[in-house]
């Protein structure tokens, strides 16, 4: 099957079984094999997708934040060591240069961006400017986790301090230094930095993000849970708000390698991954490092490849770049998918696709669980569970309904008025293994205990 048939083939299927709704774009040495939409770009199905509809990019913003440090450094405007408290006094951590920002290994804390600004959002009735990261990081008085250098930490906050240094230094406000130096020389015609809950959306071609509740979609920046965050730091800048179409993400592909932005020997300085103090590069779960706003890793076949994921409630973004083998795939997701299983076979598939891999079918929770399961011990594992002190996910209850299995889950946020409760129902995936259609949690039952990501619940 040519790669065109299969990427449609697995949109397709995505799309049926509730496992995509946005658009997608592959290409080989500039030309567009592969590209569509399916889906809708409202909360109530009356705009359809098209594909040059405008997506928040979330994180795969960081390596455009990363473009404009590294312009401001040919710029001789500042160094990758110099630190940071040099050009800024009042940052409370001393010794972190911009090239640990870059990287996440400032040793900052681990920063939760909505305890930062849902404060001010409901307390003062006002979204926070990017201008007042250091104020707001200041005010919690956290200490510093750990020496800069000495361990990798993803994080937000560090990028929003590169995009404040950004518009400090230059002297130019972020959005329209992004604009002069990156999107325009990049070609990218649709793109921009906006803050579309404090400022609105340009245009009907700005897709909204949207979440499930109460068993409809409605748009995350309406949402009963993730409101405050989504609308709170919708001010901030370096880490999101990039909003752009698959064929500018093309366009931007195209602009690094003909170096109409920045240099193959820039491109080279931040698709080096990081070492730390210890001298060990780090590496992920799937093996791959980070450099300057970018996942770096490998294929045996094709060579380098770096890329980028993004995410925000109700969103998913991806941007891979097959440097040596000059391929470019762009995917951009925005409404919860309704199927995990669905989504992620998708996902991984056409990632597999553009790698010359063949790839797996999308399937459901419902096709790949145990059609007619033993169920005689089902009834021994209803009752009430513990719950766990250290997570914020627990299940509370699991009980039978109809000759199926149900679990009772209590989300605790600081940042939601109340907890929340789901009811969800239990596909089984192995012997004493249950998962769940709207999440990849995997459920097994022991002798009188429930486990979960790593955690083991006493039943009560």
């Amino acid at each position: 099957m040519d790669k065109k048939t299969m990427m449609e083939t697995l949109t397709r299927a995505a799309c049926e079984k509730g496992g995509f709704n946005g658009t997608w774009l592959y290409a080989e040495h500039g030309e567009i094999i592969s590209k569509g939409a399916c889906g809708f770009r409202d909360a109530e199905d009356r705009i359809p997708m098209t594909e040059d509809s405008i997506f928040e990019m979330a994180s795969v913003t960081k390596m455009f934040t990363a473009t404009a440090i590294m312009l401001l450094v040919r710029d001789g405007k500042l160094g990758l060591d110099d630190e940071y408290i040099r050009y800024f006094p009042d940052y409370p951590y001393p010794g972190v240069t911009f090239r640990q920002l870059l990287t996440h290994t400032s040793g900052m804390p681990d920063f939760n961006v909505a305890e930062l600004v849902v404060p001010v959002l409901r307390e003062e009735k006002r979204i926070p400017s990017n201008n007042e990261i250091i104020p707001l990081i200041r005010k919690t008085g956290e200490m510093a986790a750990c020496a800069p250098g000495e361990a990798f930490v993803y994080s937000d906050v560090g990028y929003m301090l590169l995009a404040h240094a950004v518009e400090t230094i230059s002297g130019i406000k972020f959005e329209d230094f992004m604009k002069e130096r990156v999107f325009v020389p990049a070609g990218m015609k649709d793109s921009g930095i906006y803050h579309t809950r404090r400022d609105g959306r340009p245009s009907e071609r700005f897709t909204r993000n949207m979440l499930q509740e109460d068993g409809k979609y409605v748009p995350s920046d309406l949402s009963k849970y993730e409101s405050g965050y989504v609308v709170g730091s919708d001010g901030m800048n370096g880490c999101d708000y990039l909003y752009t179409t698959i064929f500018d993400m093309l366009a931007w592909d195209r602009a690094l390698r003909e170096e109409k932005v920045l240099t193959r020997e820039e491109q080279r300085v931040m698709y080096t991954p990081v070492r730390l103090n210890s001298g060990e590069t780090y590496l992920d779960d799937d093996g791959e490092g980070y450099g300057f706003g970018w996942c770096i890793g490998s294929d045996p076949e094709l060579g380098a490849v770096v890329s980028h994921s993004g995410g925000m409630p109700g969103l998913e973004t991806w941007f891979q770049r097959f440097v040596d083998g000059d391929r470019v795939l762009v995917i951009l997701n925005c409404r919860d998918f309704t199927d995990a299983r669905a989504f992620g076979s998708f996902w991984e598939g056409m990632i597999a696709a553009a790698a010359d891999r063949e790839p797996e079918p999308v399937q459901t929770i419902e096709e790949l669980a145990i059609q007619n399961p033993d169920k005689s011990k089902w009834e021994s594992f209803c009752g009430k569970y513990e719950h766990p002190e250290v997570d914020d996910f627990t299940i509370d209850e699991v009980f039978l309904q109809d000759g199926d299995l149900y679990a009772r889950a209590i989300i605790y946020d600081e940042d939601y008025l109340e907890p929340i409760e789901l009811t969800l129902k239990l596909y089984p995936i192995g012997e004493n293994e249950f998962g769940r259609k709207g999440g990849m949690l995997k459920l097994t039952f022991g002798d009188g205990c429930l486990s979960f990501d790593d955690i083991t619940c006493k039943k009560l």
